[in-house]
């Protein structure tokens, strides 16, 4: 069985803390098989992590959080960035266009500025007949959810539907990578992705944190980070 964590944030993201070569150094150490990288609106992230990704023995997935009208929706195996703001449908079929695939992170999630995509907005990409093809999973694990119902909430929601199930870590600091994972057959991201398309993927629960201790550590890597680009700046 192969491993995935298929919603990781590196400092391409606005509210991300690392970088691109620690994100793939970690994933390698915690045994993941291969990462997707999911930059809010931002794909220059997971096109450097293509280019590193031989250096370090994992399978990376180019992949961006896209914030549509409706709310943020996974896309991977892209490679040009889409706009942001579009309805939900229309961005799945530009993500269709690059011959993508999307999955619904932390659908129904509340708290902390989350932007969650609601029931009624997946059910209506659902019943589109080329949105459909394209939209094949469902986040029913985010390891570093503050509302931890909308685990429980999208678990219920998903299993309702001929669709994949995945976890993820939606990891924004180094040290929650691989909270959430997503099992395939197979090791390799097309392995995985006929896994999504064949809806056999199982949701893998490896780590949990209070939501005080996601926050407190976020915040901490923040601060680093903002701190050691102001360095940079200086230096330079």
């Amino acid at each position: 069985m192969g491993l995935a964590d298929l919603h990781v944030h590196t400092m391409y993201s606005y509210d991300g803390t690392a970088s691109v070569s620690s994100v793939l150094r970690r994933a390698k150490e915690i045994g993941l098989d291969v990462i997707a990288i999911t930059d809010h609106d931002e794909i220059s992230g997971a096109l450097e992590a293509v280019k590193l990704a031989s250096h370090y023995g994992i399978d990376v997935i180019p992949a961006s959080e896209i914030t549509t009208s409706e709310g943020d929706l996974l896309a991977l195996f892209i490679n040009q960035k889409i706009k942001a703001g579009l309805s939900l449908i229309e961005t799945i079929l530009r993500v269709r266009e690059q011959g993508g695939v999307c999955i619904a992170p932390h659908p129904m999630a509340g708290g902390m500025g989350m932007k969650s995509l609601s029931a009624y907005s997946i059910l209506k990409a659902l019943k589109h007949p080329l949105a459909s093809e394209t939209l094949i999973g469902i986040e029913t694990y985010n390891g570093t959810a503050i509302d931890r119902m909308s685990n429980h909430y999208a678990k219920i929601f998903a299993n309702g539907l001929n669709i994949a199930q995945t976890g993820s870590s939606d990891a924004h600091v180094i040290d929650t990578i691989g909270f959430g994972a997503t099992e395939f057959e197979g090791n390799t991201p097309q392995d995985l992705l006929n896994s999504l398309k064949s809806k056999t993927t199982k949701v893998r629960k490896q780590n949990e944190w209070s939501a005080f201790h996601i926050l407190s550590n976020w915040g901490f890597r923040y601060v680093e980070k903002t701190f050691q680009r102001i360095a940079g700046v200086a230096q330079a």
